[in-house]
């Protein structure tokens, strides 16, 4: 099968992405192979791909964490019904770990289809059959976009974030797949939303979609535009996945009582934080990833229902796997860049 495969480990990641052959995979018990129809790229793709700490993976490797497809073959234990229906697979897989009270409740340890073993970057994926939801007759292109992003952007504005019709919400760093997703489901629950960049191309499109108020970021602090811009008050609930560069204006941009909710750190992990403001103002601080089955399924009905769409940057199809992974790795893309394997 054509896959798009990461030949070496190493930054940048994009020349040592090739369109190559490999065996297509066959599906364990538990399991379903997929004949892809559209994947899309997420940051995930370039950090796996440059190499992770602990996951021991051999080049060439295939990422790819949003697949969507028909399935073709089913595995041992899996119901034969499942041949022939279009899919969309939760790439965050329940490891089955038990629950710690007070520390780790079940359901919240996963690996991932596309870091932890191959991915949905080639004609055929394989994904356990109760990570998948079917999407009948949907746009396979435009689910491909929907799938991790809206997910990890739910579990942060609902699950963690808890945010409510009326609140003020600040997303930093607009133009990534999560981030406007995080920017839909906000308008979807009635928040006034808030959005930085360093272009002002990006917020001239975030403002088209919905956003109240935008910032330039050249640089500066902008914690003090936050206020200004909300009558010094600050921000209920700031959705961060850019990390350490902008971490200090995220914080002060808070309210008192404020939420900020971090799902990546694309900066850079290690920032310097404001410890007198957190505990003055009573901030709360939450971590974030993906999210399980249960709000996969409610995301996507959001999705199928026609409450919330994607935002898609490029479709192209593999050939142009490389390119895309490059338009990624400069950070030149407003929403998704999804790869179409039917043509």
């Amino acid at each position: 099968m054509k896959a798009i495969a990461v030949m070496r480990g190493g930054a940048p990641v994009a020349p040592n992405v090739e369109l190559v052959d490999l065996p297509e995979p066959e599906p364990g018990p538990g399991e379903v192979r997929i004949r892809t129809e559209a994947s899309a790229l997420n940051h995930l793709d370039l950090w796996v791909g440059a190499g992770l700490p602990g996951i021991d993976r051999p080049y060439p490797l295939v990422t790819g964490s949003d697949g969507v497809g028909v399935v073709d073959v089913v595995g041992d234990d899996v119901d034969p019904a499942w041949l022939g229906r279009r899919v969309m697979m939760n790439a965050a897989v329940d490891v089955g770990e038990p629950a710690r009270p007070g520390l780790v409740p079940a359901g919240e340890v996963f690996e991932v289809i596309g870091e932890h073993g191959p991915g949905a970057m080639a004609e055929s994926f394989v994904a356990p059959a109760s990570n998948l939801v079917d999407i009948g007759d949907a746009d396979p292109v435009q689910a491909a976009a929907f799938g991790l992003a809206h997910l990890t952007a739910w579990r942060m504005v609902t699950t963690r974030g808890g945010v409510r019709p009326g609140d003020l919400v600040l997303i930093p760093g607009i133009g990534g797949g999560v981030a406007l997703a995080a920017l839909g489901i906000c308008r979807h629950l009635g928040a006034t939303v808030i959005v930085t960049s360093r272009h002002q191309w990006k917020l001239d499109r975030a403002r088209e979609l919905g956003a109240a108020e935008t910032i330039l970021d050249t640089g500066e602090d902008w914690g003090r535009a936050v206020r200004a811009a909300t009558g010094k008050r600050g921000v209920d609930v700031c959705l961060d996945s850019v990390g350490k560069a902008i971490h200090g204006a995220c914080i002060r941009s808070l309210a008192r009582g404020g939420r900020f909710v971090t799902c990546g750190c694309t900066t850079g992990p290690d920032a310097t934080t404001d410890l007198a403001r957190i505990f003055w103002n009573q901030l709360s601080l939450h971590g974030s990833t993906m999210g399980d089955m249960a709000e996969f399924r409610e995301v996507v009905r959001l999705f199928l229902d026609g409450r919330l769409e994607t935002v898609i940057d490029a479709v192209a199809g593999p050939e142009a796997g490389p390119d895309q992974f490059a338009r990624l790795e400069r950070g030149e893309q407003f929403g998704k860049l999804v790869i179409d394997w039917r043509a």
